[in-house]
C-alpha cells in the first residue's frame, strides 16, 4: 500500500511540473509563444526575452512554486492518518518529498501538455529544494541568478548553483552522520541535490560545449531560434 502512495506523489508531482507557466504567461501578457524565440524553451530567460523582467520574475516564481507544492503534497500524503496506519515513517516521508520533486522536474522537462517537451528544470529543482532544505535552495537560487546575470550565461549559473546545493548538503550530511551516527533527512535531500545536479548538467551538455567554444547564446539575445540555442532558467 505504501507503494501506491509513492505512485500517487509521482503522478501529482509530474502533473504539477508539466504546467507550462512560461508559455501561458508569454501568451497572456504579450500574445507570443516563447518557444519561437531564443532557446525555444519555456523558462524564465525566454520569457524575459519576450515579455521583460517583471513577467519573467512571475514565470520564475510559478515554476518554483509547482515543485514546492508537489513536495508539500507529498509531505501531507505521507503524514496523513491513513499513511500512518499502514506504516509510514518520517524517512518514508522524506523520500516521498524527493520523489515528488524529481517528478516535477521531469514534468517540466517533458510536459504532457507540450507533447513531452518543455524546459530544463532549473527553477523547478530550486523550488523543491526550498521546501526540503531552504538554506540550500536560497544559496543555489542566488548563485544561479547572480552568475547568470553577471556573465550573461544562465547555463553557467544553473550548473554552478545546482552543484553548490549538492556540495552544501553533502557536507551537512557527512557532519550529521559523523556526530549523530544516523542518517538524517539532509542525507536524503543530498541525494535529491545530487540527482538534480547531474540532470541539470546532462540537459545542459550542449550549452557546456558552446561555453567552451565561445558560441553560447547570452540571456539578452532576442534572435529567433537558431542553430545554437542557449540555456534558460526553467
Amino acid at each position: 500500500m505504501i507503494g501506491l502512495l509513492y505512485a500517487a506523489v509521482v503522478v501529482i508531482g509530474y502533473i504539477l511540473g508539466s504546467i507550462p507557466f512560461g508559455l501561458l504567461i508569454g501568451k497572456a501578457f504579450v500574445g507570443k509563444d516563447v518557444r519561437q524565440v531564443g532557446s525555444g524553451k519555456i523558462g524564465m530567460t525566454n520569457v524575459m526575452r519576450v515579455a521583460g523582467k517583471k513577467v519573467a520574475a512571475l514565470s520564475l516564481v510559478l515554476d518554483m512554486a509547482k515543485s514546492a507544492f508537489a513536495v508539500l503534497c507529498a509531505s501531507l500524503v505521507f503524514s496523513s492518518h491513513y499513511a500512518e496506519t499502514i506504516g509510514s515513517t518520517d524517512s518514508m516521508k522524506s523520500v516521498a518529498m524527493v520523489v515528488a520533486a524529481l517528478a516535477a522536474i521531469c514534468g517540466h522537462a517533458w510536459s504532457v501538455f507540450l507533447k513531452f517537451k518543455g524546459g530544463r528544470g532549473v527553477a523547478t529543482f530550486i523550488g523543491g529544494l526550498l521546501v526540503m532544505y531552504w538554506q540550500a535552495g536560497v544559496i543555489s537560487g542566488i548563485l544561479t541568478l547572480f552568475i547568470g546575470f553577471r556573465t550573461k550565461y544562465m547555463s553557467l549559473g544553473s550548473i554552478i548553483g545546482a552543484v553548490t546545493a549538492f556540495i552544501m548538503l553533502m557536507t551537512l550530511s557527512i557532519l550529521q552522520i559523523h556526530f549523530l551516527s544516523k542518517y538524517p533527512p539532509a542525507y536524503v535531500y543530498m541525494l535529491y541535490a545530487m540527482v538534480g545536479a547531474i540532470f541539470i548538467y546532462v540537459i545542459h551538455r550542449d550549452n557546456v560545449v558552446r561555453l567552451f567554444n565561445g558560441t553560447e547564446r547570452k540571456i539578452d539575445d532576442k534572435n529567433n531560434i537558431g542553430s545554437s540555442p542557449s540555456s534558460t532558467l526553467n
